[in-house]
């Protein structure tokens, strides 16, 4: 495994470990997938420019812009439930209460 591929592989195995074991708040949550996020979209772009492939090019792109699409949604969950209950803690977020 070469170093570049080590350490893609390294930033999403730590972006997830974080996100599996350090679920306190929520914004760190999110912080944590976008981690993931962002190491997925600097792999595929790195494995398309290796590749020169021209009908894979526009796979990171289109990962990207999900990306912020899941970012803007998540901070907008975030404002929300700040909002109506007051902290971002995930303990404190009961779905089954109105």
């Amino acid at each position: 495994m070469t170093p570049v591929h080590f350490s893609f592989t390294l930033a999403f195995t730590l972006g997830f470990s974080g996100l599996a074991f350090h679920r306190k708040h929520l914004l760190s949550a999110l912080l944590c997938l976008e981690a993931m996020m962002l190491s997925l979209y600097i792999a595929m772009a790195l494995w398309s420019f290796q590749t020169e492939s021209t009908t894979f090019s526009s796979a990171p792109m289109m990962l990207l812009a999900f990306s912020a699409c899941e970012a803007s949604a998540g901070l907008a969950l975030l404002v929300a439930t700040s909002r109506t209950h007051g902290t971002d803690h995930l303990m404190n977020l009961n779905l089954l209460q109105c």
